[in-house]
């Protein structure tokens, strides 16, 4: 039987570099994807060097713009004949308010645009050889999401750095709720898991006060490697095979927040979201 091909993105630190090793070292052949060449190459290296005998692959994306998402889905497509797991791990928090080169609150774009594009871009290939596995890295900051569809993109609103960063989580959420029931006819399985409050870069994109206040508090954080095994796990443990729609916690599943339950918000999600990527909702 031929190893697994699983696509992770966010793969140079925390969770994502921890998991790609994992990955690598579980037989899985894995290609990953990170903005810097350099810290791709490192990591590719961690995996190859894990013990596996499946080839690592590397891939070099900026993904809070469209069109690298786009040339990313293209490289894969030319590059990968199968594909059986997309796991969209990529997210930031940022403390001020940027947008991106097409215009689009940076948050919004990296954490919740980018996974829903290129998982439409490389839904055939998914699709192809009985289905394979999409899994989302969300979080439980969820709950401080506030989705509103006439500003999806904080300009009206303050701009609460957990706020926005909760409110593309819970898009995360409803993403996978909404792509495990219109994937399910391909095949496809859709899942997403809180990771844990991790130990890793996340937060210090920005911000010398977040970044002083994560240094503090890092040592009684979960470790990268401890919050990868749910991603892990809903990648390639034959258990989690028929989970679809579900949101997992410490390889569980869970019940997440009332709005991450509401399928009229999902659907409203996902045709907002497809207008807004230009694809065929």
């Amino acid at each position: 039987m031929s190893s697994p091909v699983v696509l992770i993105t966010g793969a140079t630190r925390g969770i994502g570099a921890a998991a790609a090793v994992e990955l690598a070292r579980r037989g899985a052949e894995v290609a990953i994807v990170g903005r810097d060449a350099d810290r791709v190459r490192e990591t590719a290296e961690a995996a190859r060097a894990a013990g596996g005998a499946a080839a690592v692959h590397e891939h070099v994306a900026d993904l809070a713009r469209a069109d690298e998402v786009r040339r990313l889905a293209a490289e894969v497509l030319e590059t990968h004949p199968r594909l059986d797991v997309l796991a969209n791990n990529a997210g930031a928090m940022f403390t001020a308010r940027h947008v991106t080169p097409d215009g689009h609150e940076q948050t919004l774009a990296l954490n919740h645009l980018a996974p829903f594009l290129l998982t439409d871009l490389l839904r055939e290939r998914l699709a192809a050889d009985g289905g394979g596995r999409v899994v989302t890295t969300a979080s439980d900051a969820a709950s401080a999401g506030e989705l509103d569809f006439d500003d999806l993109e904080f300009e009206r609103r303050s701009f609460k750095p957990m706020r926005v960063y909760g409110t593309t989580k819970l898009m995360n959420i409803l993403f996978t709720r909404e792509l495990a029931k219109r994937a399910a006819g391909d095949g496809i399985t859709a899942t997403c898991f809180h990771p844990g409050v991790v130990r890793t870069g996340f937060g210090k994109n920005d911000g010398l006060l977040y970044r002083a206040g994560l240094t503090i508090v890092g040592p009684f954080l979960r470790s990268p490697d401890k919050g990868a095994r749910s991603l892990v796990w809903l990648a390639l443990d034959p258990a989690a095979a028929e989970l679809s729609g579900v949101y997992v916690v410490d390889q569980k599943v869970r019940e997440p927040t009332p709005a991450g339950r509401d399928d009229a918000l999902a659907e409203g999600l996902w045709e907002r979201s497809a207008a807004l990527t230009g694809v065929t909702a």
